[in-house]
């Protein structure tokens, strides 16, 4: 009996190395993509302070979106994550006044451009701090600040945050399951 030659079965060892270097090759690509994600476009970030209460608790996990303010500005109510000007850390803070506007804080209460802002959502009074008021907010400037207006350190402390200090907008709570959704 004779056998066709022409038929090329490979050896199992090629074709495991054809296997390993394919696996690989997705495996290092699926790092490379996650990482880019994680880093220019969308991550997941942890509550550890208590500057956001009632609306954020130590322990919460959030979805931020790192690509908004690349094509838009802040607005204000926008929660943001920014870099702390003091520390080599990040900062979870709400837009509270916008470039060109003069802010005041006067018998416990925010006035924008002299008019009371309504902010159902804080807690504790709100007293300036270090930064003279009424202060007018420099151009591609925000000005920020906590929730738990007794416990954070904030924009009454060290002043308006550039733009370029911007490193995303919250989008989402994701943790606890029970708690998930938009803030």
């Amino acid at each position: 009996m004779e056998l066709d030659k022409s038929v090329n079965n490979k050896p199992k060892k090629s074709r495991f190395k054809k296997e390993l270097r394919d696996w690989s090759t997705a495996l290092v690509l699926a790092v490379v993509l996650s990482f880019l994600i994680q880093n220019y476009a969308f991550a997941q970030v942890k509550v550890i302070n208590i500057s956001m209460q009632n609306t954020l608790v130590e322990g919460q996990r959030l979805f931020e979106d790192k690509i908004t303010y690349h094509i838009s500005t802040p607005k204000r109510g926008d929660i943001v994550i920014i870099d702390d000007p003091t520390q080599d850390r990040n900062l979870v803070k709400r837009v509270i006044g916008l470039p060109g506007e003069t802010i005041d804080i006067r018998d416990g209460y925010v006035f924008i451009n002299g008019v009371k802002l309504e902010e159902a959502y804080t807690k504790g009074m709100t007293y300036p701090r270090v930064i003279k008021m009424p202060y007018t907010i420099p151009a591609k400037h925000i000005f920020v600040m906590g929730d738990n207006r007794e416990q954070s350190d904030d924009s009454r402390t060290f002043g308006a945050v550039k733009y370029d200090d911007i490193e995303g907008r919250v989008v989402l709570r994701v943790w606890p399951l029970s708690e998930f959704g938009s803030i």
